[in-house]
């Protein structure tokens, strides 16, 4: 008798392979830690094939599950979508959505791909712009909804998740020991560029914005060639950049920031709520 892949247990192992942890995939699907090991082991037996590498920081995929993971998210995806379609529970229309660089390389295809599959009706216009320039869009009402970076102190909205700012170079470039010190920041009005310029003129530590832009991939590319730091938010370092410490190079500590959703209208439409319900049911386990 052929395995069956039941699809329960595959939402189980996605959830796993997205959040890298047993508990924190349980949150999310509404079981107990028990229960997801239990799934899996039913999974491995099913397929008679281990899945996972288990540790004490976590669990990372074998070969067999990153197979099995590529099968799993079609079947799911396609699973979803019929069941919408055919009970007539999906949502149509358009959404224009915004969100920064930063975070959308970080958190948006875990936010889309499981957003489609409750949805799979509904087109997400996707618009990535630095969180001053989201806002101006949504006082025009360009924008339906977006994702924005907001100050600790600001409690205008449940701040979703919090990121902390830090000091990032190239692996191979000691860029961090120049002086004046050479940065490469964000648009001046931004959180990050803000936080910088603040602390390093507390510091009293000489500095130069060497470059200043919107553009996420413009600041890697400076950080890569070495010839400046910048400041992100800690998700969104890429894996050949690294983490300064901050007194290790005699830096000043950076904030953390709040990530809030803002609307364009003071009554969002159902769509628009449905995004937002997702945002903030999502986004803290990612």
């Amino acid at each position: 008798m052929k395995p069956h892949l039941d699809i329960d247990l595959l939402r189980t192992f996605v959830a796993i392979a997205d959040l890298r942890t047993l508990g924190r995939a349980a949150e999310r699907i509404g079981r107990t830690q028990a229960a997801v090991s239990m799934q899996v082991k039913k999974l491995e037996e099913m397929l008679n094939q281990p899945l996972l590498h288990r540790s004490g920081r976590g669990v990372t995929l074998t070969l067999h599950g990153e197979r099995l993971l590529g099968h799993a998210r079609a079947l799911l995806q396609q699973h979803d979508a019929a069941v919408a379609d055919l009970s007539g529970s999906g949502l149509r229309g358009t959404l224009r959505f915004g969100c920064p660089d930063d975070y959308a390389a970080a958190f948006l295809p875990e936010i889309l791909r499981s957003f489609a599959g409750q949805h799979p009706q509904v087109l997400v216009e996707v618009h990535c712009a630095p969180t001053p320039r989201l806002q101006a869009q949504l006082q025009r009402h360009r924008l339906d909804l977006a994702l924005v970076s907001t100050a600790d102190a600001d409690g205008a909205a449940p701040v979703l998740r919090r990121e902390a700012l830090v000091w990032v170079g190239n692996r191979h470039d000691p860029a961090a020991a120049r002086e004046p010190l050479q940065l490469a920041l964000s648009d001046p009005d931004t959180l990050d560029h803000r936080a910088a310029c603040a602390g390093l003129d507390a510091a009293g530590r000489p500095y130069r914005v060497a470059y200043a832009s919107g553009s996420m991939s413009g600041l890697l590319a400076v950080v890569r060639s070495g010839q400046a730091i910048a400041v992100l938010t800690q998700s969104a370092v890429p894996a050949d950049l690294q983490i300064l410490p901050a007194a290790d190079w005699q830096l000043p500590a950076l904030p953390t920031v709040g990530l809030q959703v803002g609307f364009d209208l003071p009554r969002p439409p159902e769509l628009v709520s449905a995004f937002a319900e997702h945002l903030r049911r999502v986004l803290p386990g990612l």
